[in-house]
């Protein structure tokens, strides 16, 4: 898509609209230390325990579709150490972590349930982003970033594309020309971070002339090589470091089979719409991707 068609077609908000209906798949490009990496910006808490800034969400680049990308991803550690991989039901495929959680929930046993929920899934989203304030970093302002997010900031994009009340009107945050400034604020609750205050400021264009927002689109960083198959590790792969995992130091090929259920259930045939999720999946999958960075530094140290 050049720049004339991306202004004429209102970066696609229709296609988007169908992606988020359609709930499409996507995590990270390799494993190097994505919180060093100098593409992505991250909010900062301030000396009172809270963070704001202003963010503006950007459309897709050049020869991509999708603004975002969104991926799984398993982070837990065992007596053999960490698990910090990438999931392959991002690309719709069986995960060996899933399979195993799927195995533990269904024996019923609550110490196995509990383990499955150490386990379970995290969720990335990934987007170009504009930081239009920053006040704890303001080197940072009027500059493009990458932005790993969860789950409860992409609700917050949700609902201003599909509003739930009448009196709500539609928006595309990933517009240059009708999108919006979307107001980050950060807080601790419970010990973790929060941002249910967070929200979209009124309907902007995000720069004055179509020359500066060319230049900010030109900036942007592909999205696509997060869920690129090649920067995910093979079945085969990531089964023998969960096995690894798992048992320590000791070898085994038998801590982990592909979904072993007890006898008295066997598996059924696994269609790639139902890769390795129990029915409470609720309980298997988590946005925590704060969480994920902060194990991702623990693994990294030891």
């Amino acid at each position: 898509m050049d720049f004339d068609t991306l202004k004429s077609s209102s970066s696609n908000f229709d296609k988007l609209t169908k992606a988020l209906e359609q709930n499409l798949n996507p995590e990270d490009q390799s494993n190097k230390n994505k919180y060093q990496d100098d593409r992505f910006w991250k909010p900062e808490m301030d000396k009172t325990g809270n963070g704001y800034a202003v963010i503006r969400f950007l459309p897709a680049v050049s020869g991509e579709d999708m603004p975002w990308q969104r991926v799984w991803s398993h982070a837990f550690q065992d007596k053999g150490g960490w698990y910090i991989e990438n999931s392959l039901t991002t690309l719709g495929q069986k995960d060996p972590v899933s399979e195993e959680n799927t195995r533990l929930w269904n024996t019923g046993v609550d110490a196995d349930k509990e383990i499955a929920r150490k386990r379970k899934r995290k969720l990335s989203y990934y987007s170009n982003i504009y930081v239009v304030s920053d006040p704890k970093h303001p080197e940072n302002e009027g500059k493009v970033f990458l932005y790993k997010f969860g789950k409860k900031i992409f609700d917050k994009i949700t609902e201003a594309m599909q509003p739930a009340f009448e009196d709500e009107t539609p928006i595309n945050p990933f517009d240059f020309w009708k999108g919006a400034n979307f107001k980050l604020k950060l807080r601790k609750v419970d010990g973790y971070w929060n941002y249910d205050k967070s929200e979209f400021e009124g309907v902007s264009q995000i720069a004055e002339t179509d020359d500066q927002i060319k230049a900010i689109w030109s900036k942007q960083y592909p999205l696509k090589d997060f869920v690129d198959p090649s920067n995910f590790k093979t079945y085969d792969e990531l089964k023998e470091k969960l096995n690894r995992v798992i048992a320590g130091g000791q070898q085994s090929t038998e801590t982990v089979e592909s979904a072993d259920l007890p006898p008295s259930q066997p598996q059924a045939p696994m269609k790639s719409a139902e890769v390795a999720l129990p029915k409470s999946s609720d309980v298997m999958d988590s946005d925590d991707d704060d969480t994920l960075d902060y194990f991702s530094k623990l693994a990294e140290e030891e």
